[in-house]
């Protein structure tokens, strides 16, 4: 007599989703330990979290009046553009890096509270919102100071470079632009956390691809100076590679409503194929690798 196959108990996607729905409604746990970790990371300090945006500023004005003399960029566009890429960039960085240690930096929480594996990742996507809206701060100032500068028609980015629309209503679209993000932001924790906690190397790994990554995404150089350099045939292979590379699309999906330059809607169709398909690898995790967290810890 055949024996009917039962699924394990604890590998089923609707346990996964349900981790999923119990971690969003508990925000009030992810949302205090994430305070925490802030206000942990700057105890005793003068400033405080104030540091999160000085950093970033000294960051944004050294390279940006540094580059913009390389590449003969207009400072008043140029800075802004490089400020925005940085912010953008810090935000998607920290959910790779941080999000791989996920679950490792949360090892004696794990094992003492009963909290659904989600609240842990959505710790970290909030406390790098929270540092994000710190560096937020620093586009205020350069948008105060260059603010005649990108709300021109026509602006340029590089000499005889692409000509922008300048700053409009569509600034409202970085919302939900962040909104997307952090949504990715999220399986990303999930996803690399799960990853990491049973190989401990891949955090090293992203970490070292990361650095490779910002040097080859347009986040200090803007695509249009390499086309313009390399003429038709290399600029053309210039902007397939650059196409290729998905943050590059996540990056322009927040900066371009932020500075005003020009928006493409594929990269919202882009980011739009990686939220569902980055979604279902995290759901496939969850399901598969989620009991034994715990354990791997």
């Amino acid at each position: 007599m055949p024996v009917p196959v039962v699924a394990h108990a604890g590998r089923t996607f609707s346990r996964a989703v349900d981790d999923l729905r119990q971690g969003f409604q508990q925000r009030e746990l992810w949302g205090h330990l994430g305070w925490q970790d802030i206000k942990q990371r700057y105890r005793r300090s003068v400033i405080g979290p104030l540091w999160i945006t000085l950093s970033m500023a000294v960051t944004a004005a050294g390279l940006g009046l540094l580059y913009s003399q390389l590449f003969a960029t207009p400072i008043g566009t140029f800075l802004p553009y490089l400020t925005v890429g940085f912010i953008v960039w810090n935000f998607m960085l920290g959910c790779m890096t941080e999000g791989a240690e996920t679950f490792i930096a949360n090892e004696g929480l794990i094992k003492h509270l009963p909290a659904p594996l989600t609240v842990y990742a959505l710790r970290t996507v909030w406390r790098l919102t929270l540092m994000f809206a710190h560096n937020l701060l620093v586009y205020a100032i350069v948008l105060a100071i260059f603010f005649q500068d990108l709300v021109k028609d026509d602006y340029i980015l590089s000499d005889k470079g692409l000509l922008q629309p300048g700053l409009d209503w569509t600034i409202v679209l970085a919302i939900p632009a962040f909104a997307l993000i952090a949504l990715n932001g999220t399986w990303v924790a999930l996803l690399f956390g799960i990853i990491s906690t049973r190989y401990r190397d891949i955090p090293q790994v992203i970490g070292a691809l990361t650095q490779l990554l910002f040097f080859m995404t347009p986040i200090v150089w803007p695509v249009d100076i390499l086309t313009k350099r390399l003429g038709d045939d290399g600029g053309n292979w210039v902007v397939l590679l650059v196409e290729l590379n998905p943050l590059y699309h996540f990056i322009e999906l927040l900066r371009a409503p932020l500075i005003g330059s020009t928006q493409s809607w594929h990269h919202w169709a882009v980011v739009g194929g990686i939220t569902i398909v980055g979604w279902t690898l995290a759901l496939i995790a969850m399901r598969n690798y989620r009991a034994r967290i715990s354990y791997w810890v």
